[in-house]
């Protein structure tokens, strides 16, 4: 079958680095985040400041795909990242705003996806669910239990993410 041949699309480190810097300034905190977390657009355009909890390192997703709420465990450089987004701000806020202070809506995520492609020279570009399957490939890669990546992608045990992250 074609899906058990599932191959994967991720992007490089430095990839991922000149994505960061090609993207518009509001959209660019959307893509850190996504680097970070592994969370979907929908995810990350819905949180608020109060889903991100500094003692316990996580950040909780409300609602996700499967209908269930998660908490996603950041590393310390994605602690950082929400720390820095959070601070001074009601836990009420939007965490990731538009540059004129709205939420992102899905038909918001393609034309500045595909201008940070363009600028960063990624080519075929990348779509904003790439961000998530970079997020998993890099994390497995670095050493994390693929039950902590599986768990922070919203799957119940490793085996979706030991099919599709293998490299």
């Amino acid at each position: 079958k074609q899906a058990d041949a599932a191959r994967v699309r991720y992007l490089i480190v430095e990839e991922a680095r000149r994505l960061i810097n090609a993207s518009a300034l509001d959209f660019r905190l959307l893509v850190r985040a996504a680097l970070a977390t592994g969370c979907r657009f929908g995810e990350l355009s819905a949180l608020t400041v109060a889903d991100f909890n500094p003692d316990s390192g996580t950040l909780h997703i409300r609602t996700s795909k499967s209908g269930k709420g998660r908490h996603v465990v950041l590393t310390e450089e994605g602690i950082e990242f929400f720390r820095a987004q959070c601070a001074g701000r009601a836990g009420t806020d939007r965490m990731l705003p538009k540059a004129d202070g709205g939420r992102w809506l899905k038909s918001h995520q393609t034309r500045p996806m595909a201008d940070a492609c363009a600028g960063a020279r990624i080519n075929p570009p990348a779509n904003f669910h790439c961000l998530r399957h970079t997020y998993a490939s890099l994390t497995i890669m670095a050493g994390a239990p693929l039950m902590v990546v599986a768990r922070n992608l919203g799957h119940v045990d490793p085996r979706m993410v030991e099919k599709h992250y293998g490299h």
